[in-house]
């Protein structure tokens, strides 16, 4: 038997519980990983809510979790590119992650890389794939001006960094208490809240070139009137304000891959990116562990240890 956590009905953490299941045999081309850590997301809680009930139902008793990293305990039949014993970062789309053991597909694994602590690795697929994909789709040009907004949350710590990396000035939207971090990561700070349209024009200096939404809350609409062309606006949340003004929505599905996930590591490795971790709970505080992240105040990624 395997701990994992379950849920049986649509609601609050309250329907989160913990439970004994058969430990999982991986089938053709898939591996069996002991889980060391899995990040939790957004959408996950969205998901146990009822929230996306119609674009993704939940079939009760429903597991949860994609993000993982673990070492392989087990191959099934035809896997010949990763070994027993093995450590390795990888998702699944099975909501199955948020356990002491997860079958995954082999071609959704990639080697840890030695410098990546395992609470990173394990809570980098979602936010990483995400941010990848959301400022790629934004086009960020070396001399640009891009703003992030949530850019000390999960998806949007990694955001500011990527756009950094390609060169853009990067203004970051966050509360007062995350904007001596930003700095440090060469990200203007400005803080969220009446009269950002106003500051954010004044750290720009020029204009604003591209904008990526991670909160939601009008900033699709804000970016608009920031004077920047629909095409270089992504937002990962608002997807009536999308539909309305016709920005992009590339997240997590448009980057969900190894090939990604890979490079990503690579980047944590040679110290080119970085992933904090808010805090660590172990699987019996998973009710915790998501009413921290649901206040979405934390900076960086939350993470369960089985």
């Amino acid at each position: 038997m395997a701990r994992a956590i379950r849920f049986d009905e649509y609601g609050d953490v309250e329907v989160l519980r913990v439970e004994d299941v058969p430990r999982p045999v991986p089938g053709p081309g898939q591996v069996l990983v002991e889980v060391r850590a899995a990040g939790i997301n957004p959408g996950e809680a969205a998901i146990r809510k009822g929230l996306f009930r119609e674009r993704f139902p939940a079939t009760f008793p429903s597991g949860q979790g994609s993000d993982f990293a673990g070492v392989v305990a087990s191959l099934g039949e035809g896997v010949s590119d990763v070994a027993v014993g093995d450590e390795v970062i990888g998702f699944v789309d099975t909501r199955s992650s948020h356990a002491e053991f997860v079958v995954a597909e082999a071609v959704n694994l990639t080697p840890r890389p030695d410098g990546v602590p395992w609470e990173v690795a394990g809570s980098l697929f979602v936010a990483g794939t995400t941010a990848y994909a959301a400022v790629g789709a934004v086009c960020p040009r070396e001399g640009e001006t891009v703003v992030v907004s949530g850019a000390a949350g999960g998806v949007g710590s990694l955001a500011v960094q990527l756009a950094k990396l390609a060169g853009a000035t990067v203004i970051g939207l966050a509360g007062e208490a995350n904007h001596a971090w930003l700095r440090e990561l060469g990200v203007l700070p400005v803080a969220y809240g009446e009269g950002v349209l106003e500051r954010i024009r004044e750290a720009a200096g020029g204009g604003v070139h591209a904008f990526v939404d991670t909160f939601g809350s009008g900033y699709v609409e804000l970016a608009l009137h920031l004077g920047i062309h629909p095409g270089r606006i992504n937002t990962i949340i608002d997807f009536a304000a999308a539909g309305k003004y016709n920005v992009k929505i590339d997240g997590n599905a448009a980057a969900a891959s190894a090939d990604v996930l890979r490079e990503l590591g690579l980047l944590l490795d040679k110290g080119l990116l970085t992933l904090p971790i808010a805090r660590v709970y172990p699987l019996d505080e998973v009710r915790d562990a998501y009413r921290e992240l649901e206040r979405r105040h934390t900076r960086g990624k939350i993470v369960l240890r089985p």
